[in-house]
């Protein structure tokens, strides 16, 4: 990676108008509609709800800013790129029908080493297009795995939240959909390996995997679910870390621990009792 053209380089402000459609659509993709009858459901899945609700997650997509990182001239080794960790901040509820204009930074670079790799840290800010009022602080962490020695810009990482030792006080076991990748990805993100079984092989999967923001998308209904009453504005932010890939089709199950406004929370997939989000940490109403 070439660390000074990384620095100086201008990610793409994104815009774009959040339909109807987008917020169904996205909410089915992360598997609202397990509850069809449910007016909890409906608020996310049926233009006739007044008024249709956005999953907060929504913020980590809208007006994302694609596959800048291969741009040729910042030489990123992107093959070996590995979404680390996501968190979002909700300074006010998204609403379909309103256009959102992005504006992105690189926040820093730890490098580990020759041969470790080094840590991206970037973040983005969502407002809304007109008024130019701030929606939500968006932030990805990304391991790039192929280029440790680059050279740093920050001396280290956040500490990851911990998780508290004591028994959960609660957990939401949500099924995925065999098919929830190829729902998901309409969304925006057509990365091949989560509908190519060829490409998936050839990337080390045994198949098709779920997008770690689905993944992302299922917790954060989770917490939803357990914490707030399904009512999306009680969510104020989330963050997690990613720890191991998920198959569509797989039953994800968030443990969860309550203290006060701060929601701690983990995930794992029952079929294989593998953790798949950790470190979870999130801040309700």
């Amino acid at each position: 990676m070439n660390l000074e053209k990384l620095l100086k380089f201008q990610i793409p402000s994104m815009e774009a108008k959040l339909t109807p459609r987008d917020a169904m659509l996205y909410a089915l993709g992360v598997g609202v509609g397990d509850r069809p009858e449910d007016p909890a459901d409906l608020q996310f899945v049926y233009e006739g709800s007044r008024p249709l609700k956005v999953v907060p997650s929504y913020a980590n997509v809208i007006c994302h800013p694609g596959g800048w990182v291969m741009a040729p001239e910042l030489e990123v080794d992107w093959v070996k790129l590995l979404h680390g960790e996501q968190g979002f901040e909700m300074h006010k509820p998204l609403e379909p029908g309103l256009s959102y204009v992005s504006s992105n930074q690189v926040l820093g670079v730890l490098d580990k080493g020759a041969g470790k790799g080094a840590m991206l840290f970037l973040r983005k800010h969502l407002h809304e297009s007109g008024s130019g009022a701030l929606v939500s602080t968006i932030d990805s962490t990304y391991v790039l795995r192929g280029d440790g020695g680059c050279g740093s810009t920050v001396n280290e990482a956040q500490s990851p939240h911990a998780i508290p030792e004591r028994a959960p006080d609660t957990s939401v076991e949500l099924a995925t959909l065999a098919r929830a990748a190829l729902i998901y990805r309409l969304s925006g993100d057509y990365n091949p390996i989560h509908a190519d079984p060829v490409i998936a092989r050839k990337a080390g999967f045994e198949r098709p995997i779920l997008h770690g923001l689905c993944s992302l998308g299922v917790a954060t209904r989770a917490v939803m679910r357990a914490c707030c009453g399904d009512d999306p504005a009680r969510l104020r932010s989330l963050r997690l870390r990613f720890s191991s890939p998920v198959y569509p089709g797989e039953t994800l199950v968030t443990e969860i621990w309550r203290d006060g406004e701060v929601v701690s929370f983990r995930t794992r997939v029952a079929e294989r009792n593998v953790l798949v989000l950790n470190n979870g940490r999130a801040v309700v109403a």
